[in-house]
């Protein structure tokens, strides 16, 4: 009581608590603050009632040894922490699954694989009985179904069971084609997490040798690098390895049903030969 009575002349009782409430705020900023905040000492905090000796001094004191504030963007701290390996590697792994995607989103669609316009064509031929040149529209065509239908008609010749074979044996040969094509998004899938894991082992590595090669405690910013290549190398592995699973399972089941809807027009447009028999098409 003394103490405090002593310490009230010297500052009234509302400037006391000001002080105090401003000094809790000092202590408590840096800590809330979203940058990254570099200790320049690792001193307990002073007493939240300031000595009565020099109650100002203490507060330039407070003020004075206030640790410094380093901030930086999330995009330089992602570089700093990839390095110079990391960081090219899942830049290219990225364009390179980017340009998977989009061309295997390009590539299995409707209207290049069964377009609506070569099928009313090649009917058309079929109906005026111009089958020679129903063949030689298929042939110069470049879509799945025509590939398909050039196939089963090149065998006509030697009845249709052989050209249904035929167009069995293409119509696997293009699907083989496209599931090759898609492989490479569910590899990339596969291999992401595993350079995510890979980084996540160098840095921890790097932290645990800072820790036996010091001689005393090392500081927690001096194990932060190591720590935060682990962390964000596996990050931006997942980040790679979600869309690539996701893209690949929808791209397959597309493909999977594009090529039983083209099994089913080509078998529907040669079905009409089954009575004919042996037919010449060359």
């Amino acid at each position: 009581m003394t103490r405090v009575s002593h310490f009230g002349q010297l500052l009234p009782g509302r400037r006391i608590v000001l002080f105090v409430v401003l000094a809790g705020f000092a202590a408590l900023w840096p800590a809330s603050t979203l940058h990254r905040t570099v200790q320049a000492q690792d001193e307990t905090p002073a007493p939240a009632v300031a000595a009565p000796e020099a109650p100002a001094a203490a507060g330039d004191a407070t003020a004075a040894e206030a640790p410094a504030v380093q901030s930086r963007s999330f995009l330089a701290y992602v570089a700093n922490a990839c390095g110079w390996f990391w960081g090219p590697a899942f830049l290219l792994v990225s364009f390179i699954l980017v340009a998977l995607i989009m061309m295997n989103l390009l590539q299995v669609r409707r209207d290049v694989l069964l377009p609506a316009q070569f099928v009313e064509e090649f009917e058309q031929k079929l109906n005026a009985k111009d089958f020679q040149g129903a063949y030689e529209f298929a042939r110069g065509d470049d879509s799945f179904v025509a590939r398909v239908l050039a196939a089963g008609m090149g065998r006509l010749s030697r009845g249709y069971a052989e050209a249904v074979e035929g167009m069995q044996e293409a119509g696997e040969d293009e699907n083989m084609g496209l599931e090759h094509r898609l492989s490479y998004v569910a590899l990339i899938g596969t291999v992401a997490p595993m350079m995510g894991l890979m980084g996540t082992v160098q840095g921890m590595i790097s932290s645990f040798d800072k820790i036996a090669m010091s001689a005393v405690s090392p500081k927690p910013s001096e194990l932060a690098d190591g720590i935060s290549t682990a962390l964000v190398t596996t990050l931006i592995g997942l980040m790679l390895a979600i869309p690539a699973m996701v893209f690949h399972s929808i791209l397959k089941n597309r493909i999977q049903r594009l090529v039983l809807e083209i099994g089913m027009v080509s078998e529907g447009l040669m079905g009409r030969f089954a009575a004919v028999g042996k037919q010449k098409t060359a």
